[in-house]
């Protein structure tokens, strides 16, 4: 009796507990990312090699497409998923301690040679951290929100530390970010065990390609949010790669900690997910993440100078609504909608649609567009039409989605 007592104690504390480890696996992940790519187009503008934004940019959605589908099927069929998050960072955290080298001596080539390399250890972990929650979260439409805004949170401290500290626009950000790898590839370690769930199942050709996962696009409605999340993220591409090179050419200061504003609200509309998700279902919430993509873009595109400042501000602060009501969504939609011997491949896939293909059309075209529209020039002019296009884009694709997504909910 008194041993029955004490193992359910016991499970009692680790169940107690499961959010805050798991909202600190989140909070150190974001903040390695936050650390460096925030502003990574200032420093190689620093470094003159401002008309390789493009293709820096471009080094983590190649590795998105590439690396994630095959970790899908590791954590899937062979490995906890806890062991191959450690083994990435730590290959992570040895690449970027060597990328300020190669700036400092403005070797284009070797910087997005190194880019590649440690993006390719590292975009994998999105989706392996999405499966460790998913599998380890009892309601995960609830607590998952919970958990990933402390992903948020880490972001936003990134921001600010590396604003307030002054490293923002210097090659010490990725110092900074090897350095944290290293603890969170320990940390990765006294995660919650996560095996492989089709361990042992005779391993066939077709599992190989994933094609359990890509079966999943037969589904009507997860075909077409799989076609929207990669477009959408064309878009997000443009804002990543050059809302740091516009700010700072429409005179904002402390560039990091102004765009740590996007990342603030998405802690308010992070925790707001789980009251709507009832109101509005996955589809609306879908929407509204897509229209608010154009509404921020517009906003940048009137927002160019002094007197626009508020609206550089409000676009900003739209981030929470962009990316939670889309991405985060979409994670969960995911999660439901994969089965269970699959969902390692599915988180894998979203990420290879979203953070692959959709970014590396947008850090290639908005690179395109930055050395057509904007490079030595940066006039209030040129940087609207710059924001114009994505705007356009965005709200396309809002009404494309619109019109041809059929869920619901209640069948799930």
């Amino acid at each position: 009796m008194v041993t029955t007592v004490t193992n359910t104690e016991s499970r009692v504390k680790q169940q107690r507990m499961l959010i805050p480890r798991l909202s600190l696996m989140m909070f150190m992940q974001f903040f390695i990312w936050g650390s460096w790519s925030v502003t990574l187009g200032l420093v190689m503008t620093q470094h003159n090699m401002s008309l390789l934004i493009g293709d820096a940019f471009s080094a983590g959605p190649i590795a998105s497409i590439l690396s994630p589908f095959v970790l899908g099927m590791l954590v899937d069929r062979f490995f906890p998923s806890q062991k191959v998050m450690a083994v990435m960072n730590l290959a992570g955290a040895v690449i970027l301690w060597f990328v300020p080298s190669a700036l400092a001596s403005e070797n284009g080539a070797q910087l997005i040679a190194l880019l590649f390399g440690y993006t390719l250890c590292f975009m994998p972990t999105l989706a392996l951290a999405n499966n460790i929650a998913f599998h380890s979260l009892a309601k995960s439409d609830k607590s998952f929100p919970v958990v990933r805004v402390f992903g948020t949170i880490g972001w936003i401290v990134a921001g600010i530390f590396i604003g307030f500290t002054g490293i923002a626009s210097s090659s010490s950000i990725f110092i900074l970010a090897a350095i944290c790898s290293v603890v969170l590839a320990v940390y990765s370690l006294t995660l919650p065990h996560t095996p492989a769930p089709a361990k042992g199942m005779p391993l066939k050709v077709r599992d190989l390609f994933c094609a359990d996962a890509f079966a999943l696009l037969k589904v009507p409605h997860f075909f077409v949010f799989a076609l929207c999340a990669t477009l959408i993220s064309i878009p997000l591409g443009t804002y990543y790669a050059y809302t740091a090179s516009w700010l700072a050419d429409a005179g904002v200061t402390n560039i990091s900690t102004a765009m740590s504003f996007g990342q603030m609200s998405e802690i308010f509309f992070m925790l707001v997910i789980p009251l709507l998700f009832r109101r509005l279902g996955v589809k609306y919430m879908l929407l509204v993440g897509m229209v608010a993509w154009f509404v921020r873009y517009a906003l940048f595109a009137m927002g160019m100078g002094d007197e626009g400042r508020a609206l550089i501000y409000l676009g900003i602060l739209l981030h929470g609504v962009c990316y939670d009501f889309f991405f985060v969504v979409g994670f969960i939609y995911t999660d439901r909608i994969a089965g269970e011997k699959v969902k390692g491949q599915a988180q894998s896939m979203v990420v290879m649609f979203t953070y692959g293909i959709g970014m590396l059309l947008g850090s290639q075209i908005s690179g395109a567009l930055y050395n057509r529209l904007v490079a030595g020039q940066g006039t209030a002019e040129n940087w609207a039409t710059f924001w114009w296009i994505p705007a356009i884009a965005a709200a396309a694709i809002a009404i494309i989605f619109l019109f041809t997504f059929k869920y619901r909910d209640e069948k799930v």
